[in-house]
């Protein structure tokens, strides 16, 4: 299997449906899943909703929002790949309070299921079509903390979603705590998190804002951890939702 043919990575985990991946412990203490969306018994939607905490607290340390996990042993997997069942993949540093991080497999690139599972609290999506060493580098890119969206994508995938997001804001208690660790944020890290919503990397963002990449770096550390957001895509959905950027 080409997960693992890779000496960082390896199989723990495998599903034949979204039901049987929610039922199993060893899915749920993994660092990673690769859900399809379209499954039997159980969609990849709402085997990502069962996965993964609907509520992050915001006060997670910059660390536990967007650290790398490096020398944490590799990534555990069992899993079928890229095939029509989702696949999990864990390590040392499985089984936290955050759940697995979640790469949805889609067919196209703005897959309507795919947008919904972003905001079900998926890391980001790939095409199943996609080269191996795409598969495997999202796979330690998700590992890492980080989203499997590039940054030109991120743009485009919010600007879609937000008819969406307004929808949504009709849950009051989450917006208004959405909005109040929104406020929570110093004046540059509101900068920085426009500018991640309008989908600057942090190349980009330190040029803008005449900062060091690493200083940015620190800086998303930070809006991830006070945000509750498990990368930069959670944290652009909560800035939408609570009126920081708009389309």
């Amino acid at each position: 299997m080409l997960i693992n043919s890779q000496p960082d990575l390896e199989v723990v985990a495998e599903a034949s449906n979204g039901r049987d991946a929610v039922a199993s412990p060893a899915v749920r203490s993994a660092d990673v899943v690769l859900m399809d969306i379209r499954m039997p018994q159980m969609d990849g939607i709402t085997a990502t909703r069962a996965l993964l905490p609907q509520t992050p607290d915001a006060g997670r340390s910059p660390d536990a929002a967007g650290a790398d996990p490096a020398g944490s042993g590799p990534a555990r997997s069992v899993g079928t790949g890229r095939t029509a069942h989702p696949s999990a993949l864990g390590g040392a540093a499985a089984g936290g309070p955050d759940g697995p991080r979640v790469v949805v497999l889609t067919t196209f690139d703005l897959d309507e299921y795919a947008l919904e599972a972003i905001e079900a609290g998926a890391s980001g999506f790939l095409l199943k079509d996609a080269p191996p060493e795409e598969l495997l580098a999202a796979i330690r890119t998700v590992h890492r903390g980080d989203a499997v969206i590039a940054p030109s994508t991120t743009r485009r995938l919010l600007d879609h979603m937000a008819p969406t997001l307004r929808r949504d804001q009709a849950a009051d208690d989450r917006r208004q705590r959405e909005t109040a660790s929104v406020d929570a944020l110093t004046p540059r890290e509101r900068e920085v998190l426009v500018l991640m919503a309008r989908g600057d990397s942090n190349q980009e963002i330190a040029a803008g804002l005449f900062l060091s990449e690493a200083t940015v770096k620190t800086h998303v550390g930070r809006v991830l951890a006070k945000l509750g957001a498990r990368d930069r895509v959670q944290a652009v959905v909560t800035a939408y939702r609570a009126g920081l950027v708009t389309p």
